[in-house]
């Protein structure tokens, strides 16, 4: 039986699917929910299925803002990811804090998969895909990767690197 919640989320869905589409540049697949909005109101964070085409999926998150997905591009080519590595590299604290941040993360996944995806998951050897790898997919517990994928589950559940790029967008709009 539906719910009225799992009845406004399909609609809100519905509503957002050709603006979703357009910033995808093609139909999402597994897509559940609509996890974030922008300031305008539109879709900044689409959360997807973890079990899509019968296979495991751990990118939990999408970021599809265009305006923050511009601005992330730009700060990758200037060697963004280069740079927070290495402060992580040099904190113990702040690796510390990034395993707890893909902690959380597995469990806010867990909680989406339903009975029917963790069963067959189990009965597939395919749970590790998602209990092994945190935001974003990272096996790498201290590793950022893309700072696209973090950003996208800071803005749903904030984390330590999502806090550094915050940082990072304000220097690069004030300069």
């Amino acid at each position: 039986m539906k719910t009225d919640a799992s009845l406004s989320m399909e609609s809100e869905l519905t509503r957002w699917l050709p603006y979703i589409e357009a910033r995808l540049g093609r139909q999402p697949r597994g897509l559940r929910a609509i996890a974030a909005y922008n300031t305008a109101g539109k879709p900044a964070v689409i959360r997807v299925a973890s079990v899509v085409e019968r296979k495991p999926f751990p990118t939990l998150f999408w970021l599809i803002d265009p305006v923050l997905n511009l601005s992330l591009d730009r700060l990758e080519a200037k060697g963004e990811i280069a740079r927070l590595q290495e402060q992580v590299e040099g904190s113990l604290e702040m690796q510390e804090a990034m395993s707890n941040d893909h902690a959380r993360h597995k469990e806010l996944r867990n909680s989406y998969l339903t009975d029917e995806q963790r069963a067959f998951l189990i009965s597939k050897g395919m749970m590790a895909a998602l209990e092994e790898r945190g935001i974003g997919g990272i096996a790498e517990s201290t590793r950022i990767r893309c700072l696209h994928t973090w950003y996208a589950a800071h803005l749903v559940e904030p984390n330590t690197i999502g806090a550094l790029i915050d940082s990072a967008l304000l220097e690069s709009n004030n300069s």
